[in-house]
């Protein structure tokens, strides 16, 4: 896997050595390029989302380690292949040609693409595996995203944008054992608590995202409980 050491004035990444000023370069083209991709995506997938889980994402660098640059780069891209937005082959490709065309060097690049290719919860059902601690920091920070008081936000969001109710009693959360069941679910929102959210907490990879998870994850407990002294009196 790569290794990363930083110099003050040069990157030795991969099988590269970029100067700073480069690595500046190719991450404020890759930034223009995803904002620009996923302009008219919903509210809880925009632009805002890729910058909140940079910040998650920082935070586990900070404590974790890693390669920064690769971690960077698989945030800004992650979703750009989203198969709830776009065609999935088509954008990996997309993006594939985007980080050759910005002169990222080859193991930087196949590190970020499986990264992004592995990342969704819905990827569990693959039966394909990738590990690396960078992918463990892009994946945890991109879930901590998804609970809490953004998670609830999101769900609503989301929910809001495929045209589902919030809450129906006598439709009952499912337990799913296949990607394509999941993708397809037009269940209440509130199911969506019980079928991925309340499970992010104990799927947390790094030690510092687990610790960041409990309170968020209380807060949705919360959330669910007050939901339900409201519909159910």
């Amino acid at each position: 896997m790569n290794e990363w050491f930083y110099t003050g004035l040069f990157i030795f990444t991969g099988n590269q050595i970029i100067s700073i000023s480069m690595q500046n370069r190719i991450i404020t083209n890759i930034t223009s390029w995803a904002k620009e991709k996923l302009e008219f995506v919903d509210a809880g997938h925009d632009w805002w989302h890729i910058k909140r889980v940079l910040t998650n994402a920082k935070k586990l660098h900070q404590i974790e380690g890693g390669n920064w640059y690769v971690i960077e780069l698989a945030v800004l891209l992650h979703d750009v292949p989203d198969p709830k937005f776009f065609d999935e082959e088509k954008m990996l490709v997309e993006v594939e040609q985007k980080m050759k065309s910005e002169g990222i060097d080859t193991d930087t690049s196949e590190h970020v693409m499986q990264i992004i290719k592995h990342l969704s919860f819905s990827k569990q059902w693959t039966g394909k595996a990738f590990d690396s601690l960078e992918f463990r920091i892009v994946q945890d920070a991109d879930r901590l995203d998804a609970i809490g008081a953004i998670g609830i936000a999101r769900a609503f969001s989301y929910g809001g944008h495929k045209g589902r109710d919030f809450y129906d009693p006598d439709v009952s959360s499912s337990v799913y054992s296949n990607a394509d069941d999941y993708r397809k679910s037009d269940a209440p929102t509130i199911n969506h608590f019980y079928e991925k959210l309340l499970l992010l907490k104990d799927m947390m990879k790094t030690e510092t995202a687990k610790t960041m998870a409990i309170q968020r994850h209380e807060y949705m407990e919360g959330f669910l409980k007050q939901f339900y002294s409201e519909v159910e009196k």
